[in-house]
């Protein structure tokens, strides 16, 4: 595939073009900064005059940021708040507070209308395969209609042929762009979902629990895929995933979520290594070991209760109701995510 991904040249370059209202322009710091992001959705009650009786806190305050080419792996159990993280960083859902900057650009005071532009530069890879995609189109009609929405190709034949080249590059063959969705398993259906990324040029894709629902023989094969096209475009992955040893292998660095909160961030070879909260600690616990000596050795920590409802999450730590070193100091003070060593940030006022 031809490097469609290029970006823009500088607006001190001789010749070069100064990017539009709603373009992004070059930058050298990170793709995405984001800030204290909070997504709260308000609960209301009575049939004409709606209420307000309650609000779901479902991401409190995050900060993060991704570097060119990097992999942030987001990680936490079910209801922690992962999924409406990326919606929100991509304006799907659009947060209650915080900020989000993408190569520069604040995206939360943007109208829909200036965010068109930006959209081919942030993708989403979505969890399910199946449901993800259109049954009604053929694949070439569901990868090329982001060349078509955002002008990334001439004419219909321009179009077909740079569908095939993004078939191609995912590992379909061209001749199958006139099938339709049922007519491939999940793992094709899933490079399909990648293809249709790609055609947008992106700088930026989150990929939302892309490999959980295949099989492992062909998650292996998603994952190197999309390492493969981290190196030769320079893409930026917010991976967003609960399987602590998938994002092992395809992270830079994890942040560990619960709650809404970010518990634990650090490079993915210094958290699995030396994980410094109770949390973190009970995750890697569950994650199997293939040596049986080593798995039957190994102290297992377990968790007592259930998350907590994000209506009602506990005072000061959230983890506290669960936490097995948690004291009645921990019920009075909301711990910060403080540096504990070079890029390890730990929020936690026990370790």
């Amino acid at each position: 595939m031809t490097s469609g991904l290029s970006r823009p040249d500088s607006p001190d370059t001789p010749g070069a073009s100064r990017p539009e209202e709603g373009e992004v322009a070059p930058f050298d710091g990170p793709t995405l900064a984001v800030r204290d992001l909070r997504v709260h959705f308000p609960i209301t009650s009575g049939f004409l005059l709606r209420r307000q009786t309650g609000t779901v806190k479902a991401v409190d305050g995050l900060s993060f940021d991704i570097a060119p080419g990097e992999t942030l792996g987001l990680v936490g159990e079910s209801g922690s708040g992962k999924t409406t993280t990326g919606r929100a960083i991509l304006q799907l859902q659009r947060p209650t507070s915080g900020s989000v900057e993408f190569r520069g650009v604040e995206l939360t005071s943007m109208s829909a209308a200036k965010l068109r532009p930006l959209r081919s530069e942030m993708q989403i890879i979505f969890q399910d395969p199946y449901g993800s995609l259109n049954p009604r189109m053929s694949a070439g009609r569901i990868i090329g209609e982001p060349l078509a929405v955002h002008g990334l190709a001439g004419d219909k034949n321009q179009r077909r042929e740079r569908v095939a080249e993004l078939l191609g590059r995912v590992g379909l063959n061209s001749a199958m762009m006139d099938r339709y969705p049922h007519e491939f398993s999940g793992g094709q259906r899933q490079r399909i979902g990648i293809a249709r990324a790609l055609a947008g040029e992106p700088s930026f894709i989150v990929c939302d629990e892309p490999v959980s629902a295949l099989d492992v023989s062909i998650q292996a094969q998603i994952l190197n895929l999309l390492s493969d096209l981290q190196d030769e475009f320079n893409i930026s992955y917010l991976f967003i995933a609960h399987d602590l040893s998938v994002v092992r292998h395809i992270s830079d660095r994890v942040a560990v979520m619960y709650l809404g909160k970010i518990m634990e961030l650090a490079t993915s070879a210094e958290l699995y290594e030396n994980p410094m909260h109770p949390y973190t600690r009970a995750l890697m616990s569950a994650v199997p070991i293939p040596d049986p000596r080593l798995e039957r050795q190994r102290e297992r920590i377990v968790l007592e209760g259930d998350m907590p409802s994000p209506i009602n999450p506990p005072s000061g730590c959230v983890f506290r109701t669960r936490c097995p070193i948690a004291t009645e100091e921990c019920a009075g003070v909301v711990p910060e995510l403080t540096e504990r060593s070079p890029g390890h940030r730990v929020a936690c006022i026990k370790v």
